[in-house]
């Protein structure tokens, strides 16, 4: 009887330890290009590019993604724009293989202009289809879930010039993500990316954004979360390909983001 006792009190003991949270730390360099093109009134393309290091943020590869969309313009200001990403995930942790992700991509994007501000917002639904990797071995079949994703981004002038050519300005980003569907049982909440960072304004069309990122995220495990520390360096350009005899004012000066 006393070591059934010991054996239950040692249990209930372990029971918090066995439900407590993991911490994995990373430093990760992330580098994109993003480009949007206005091609008439109402259609333009949005196409995105990035490469990911980890490993003391440059050591080795972590992820490439390749982005595109169609974009309806309701407004200047009111985009739709729906597409496709391809996501390749090289071998991290106990996996060793690489992951292959096919993710089409549905978003509504607003801006909203202050006095001495710039505002961006986007609510972004992605498919995720991720091959299945099962004891370190690709399987001819795919792991599904829904994510979305809402985004705010909000731009203010530290330079004389504030949003045109030449000028400087603070950015502060937060974009929160969610997952849902069947297959997923224990991180409803996937992540939360942090970004503060300076702008400089290159010319009317492109802008190049650098600064740090703080990315908490929970991983599949449900107990497992990844604190990770990021170096943020984005290029971004636009151009308005609407013939001149056709074009109505636009918000020039509104921020493309990513």
């Amino acid at each position: 009887m006393k070591r059934l006792l010991l054996l239950a009190l040692f249990l209930f003991l372990a029971a918090p330890l066995r439900a407590q949270k993991e911490y994995v730390r990373e430093q990760q360099t992330w580098l994109g290009v993003f480009n949007q093109n206005r091609f008439s009134q109402r259609w333009g393309s949005w196409t995105d590019l990035h490469l990911r290091l980890h490993d003391h943020f440059v050591q080795a590869p972590f992820q490439t993604v390749a982005r595109v969309g169609l974009t309806y313009y309701l407004t200047d200001d009111v985009r739709l724009t729906g597409g496709y990403a391809y996501v390749h995930h090289f071998p991290d942790g106990a996996r060793t293989i690489s992951q292959a992700e096919h993710r089409p991509w549905q978003q509504v994007q607003w801006f909203t202009k202050f006095p001495r501000a710039r505002l961006m917002q986007w609510v972004r639904l992605e498919e995720r289809f991720r091959r299945t990797i099962r004891q370190n071995e690709r399987l001819d079949e795919f792991d599904f879930n829904y994510r979305t994703r809402y985004n705010a981004a909000l731009f203010l002038p530290l330079s004389k010039r504030g949003f045109e050519p030449g000028g400087v300005q603070f950015l502060l980003n937060n974009e929160v993500m969610m997952n849902f569907g069947k297959e997923i049982r224990l991180n409803y909440f996937d992540q939360n990316r942090l970004f503060a960072g300076l702008v400089y304004q290159v010319n009317k069309h492109a802008q190049i954004q650098g600064g740090y990122m703080h990315l908490f995220q929970q991983l599949p495990a449900g107990n497992v979360y990844r604190n990770q520390h990021t170096i943020r360096v984005f290029y971004f350009h636009n151009f308005d390909l609407r013939p001149a005899v056709s074009l109505a004012p636009t918000p020039t000066s509104s921020p493309v983001t990513p």
